[in-house]
């Protein structure tokens, strides 16, 4: 199928639809229509991320890594927020194709590769949220599995609507991925304690 033009009004209102009605938006989203629509939308969901980032390095909050740059910090924004970007939606689209075939939903790539573009909305919102580590780890963390949470939620709906995933297998595959989201978070707390504990002790 030809590509069309990339539609800003379209990609904005589309982003806001996928965060409010995961399943009204995922059950009418196009599986064909090429390649270039799902990268420009990942492309731009990774820069926005990245320079949400750099926001915060700026006003010295080094929550992402960017210090190490120092003043090449700015260029690198882009081109690490491209870059992790286009990794993130090839490779992720592969990992949806086996949560889908797992769940007897589409296995074209295309389609995963457009789904796994729209469930990358999430990275801006992280990016806003990244600050809060600042005020308390234990809040940030409690947050960030909010947002996974709720992250899960999209890929049920993603599967389910989009993929045609049967239901009962998508929501088997969706709650073993929050528990173990949960039990991974758990345990990077409780080492993250002793290792602090460990650190007081010492000096």
């Amino acid at each position: 199928m030809s590509e069309k033009n990339f539609d800003f009004n379209e990609f904005i209102a589309g982003s806001t639809n996928s965060l409010q009605d995961p399943k009204g938006y995922f059950s009418g989203l196009k599986t064909t229509g090429g390649f270039v629509e799902p990268i420009i939308k990942a492309l731009i969901f990774g820069v926005v991320a990245a320079i949400i980032n750099y926001i915060w390095l700026v006003a010295g909050l080094n929550v992402a890594g960017f210090g190490f740059w120092g003043a090449a910090a700015g260029p690198m924004v882009i081109f690490w927020g491209a870059f992790g970007a286009m990794i993130g939606l090839f490779i992720g689209a592969v990992i949806m194709l086996i949560f889908s075939a797992i769940c007897g939903g589409n296995t074209d790539y295309e389609a995963n590769v457009r789904v796994t573009a729209s469930l990358m909305v999430l990275m801006p919102i992280n990016a806003v949220l990244n600050f809060i580590v600042i005020i308390s780890t234990g809040l940030a963390t409690i947050i960030g599995m909010l947002v996974s949470a709720y992250g899960l939620w999209m890929l049920f709906n993603a599967l389910t609507q989009t993929l045609k995933a049967k239901e009962n297998s998508a929501k088997v595959l969706v709650i073993i991925l929050l528990v173990l989201m949960v039990f991974f978070t758990l345990l990077g707390l409780i080492f993250g304690a002793i290792f602090k504990a460990a650190n007081y002790n010492y000096y």
